[in-house]
């Protein structure tokens, strides 16, 4: 496996560009507290992780830590021995938490929004953290490829064990294959058919649908302060993606590009954890879905 960047070339197709591409392989160890301090501390609080040189957990004398090296590793031969090609990017958060997306860049799965030019792929997301932040989890999603944007909205989750036997972890999964095609044949084209509906619903007054969503979902703040009723930084950011977009793609504003503007600002720039960030954009998707109607 290649540790610098992510995953072996064999299950990357090229024609995608730019993805982001962290390193998630940081160094890592577990080292008892009494050991590094020599002092006896009080139960529960009996070791620590070590990421990268810096604690970033405390942790109990059974907890089993689990390196990106296994996890990450064993998704991907996973992938490999399904046959399953991908395209990958890696996100590593102060080498505290950590997500690899596998978007499946297959013409046979792809669905276009409205006019045909806006183009999403089904991704699988799997997840880990040192610090606790985040659960190791699997998920499906959708990846947006015109603004790279990863859509966390599936209630269809990859379901796996990790069993430990002394200091070997080993992740069981079942059939990828089966929960892909139960996944295709199910909610991805209910939600594809959301997606339309949010792009069928023109919006007129773009300033007050962010103001609104703001208002209700407490994503952050419309205005600038309560001297300045100007929106704000993140406000003003969402109204920009959704007129660039909208000209970008050919089409009037509307509510699909308001749920994908507030969508990219939540995954990158406000600072949440992966899972509260996967809460947070169901919440905000049901809510535009809602407006549409």
């Amino acid at each position: 496996m290649r540790q610098q960047g992510l995953i072996s070339d064999s299950v990357i197709i090229r024609n995608f560009n730019n993805l982001r591409n962290d390193n998630i392989f940081v160094s890592n160890e577990v080292k008892n507290i009494k050991d590094i301090t020599g002092i006896i501390s009080r139960k529960g609080l009996d070791k620590v992780i070590i990421s990268d040189g810096e604690i970033v957990n405390v942790v109990s004398k059974s907890y089993s830590h689990l390196p990106n090296e296994t996890f990450f590793g064993q998704v991907e031969n996973m992938l490999l021995d399904a046959d399953i090609k991908t395209v990958t990017r890696s996100i590593n958060r102060d080498n505290r938490s950590f997500a690899v997306d596998h978007i499946l860049n297959d013409e046979s799965l792809k669905v276009t929004v409205k006019n045909g030019m806006d183009e999403l792929y089904p991704m699988l997301r799997f997840t880990n953290s040192y610090d606790g932040s985040t659960r190791t989890t699997g998920s499906f999603g959708f990846y947006r490829r015109v603004c790279d944007n990863g859509l966390h909205i599936s209630h269809s989750n990859i379901g796996f064990n990790i069993k430990h036997k002394g200091d070997i972890t080993e992740v069981i999964m079942p059939n990828i294959k089966q929960l892909i095609k139960k996944f295709m044949n199910n909610e991805f084209y209910s939600l594809h058919r959301k997606f339309e509906v949010l792009a069928e619903k023109r919006v007129d007054n773009i300033e007050d649908y962010v103001k609104l969503t703001c208002q209700e979902l407490k994503l952050f703040t419309f205005q600038s302060s309560k001297e300045n009723p100007e929106p704000s930084l993140n406000a003003r950011t969402v109204i920009d993606i959704i007129n660039r977009e909208s000209k970008l793609l050919g089409t009037e504003p509307n509510m699909w590009h308001l749920y994908n503007a507030f969508n990219e600002v939540l995954h990158g720039k406000l600072k949440r954890s992966f899972r509260n960030q996967r809460v947070t954009d169901s919440k905000l998707f049901d809510f535009t879905y809602q407006l549409a109607q």
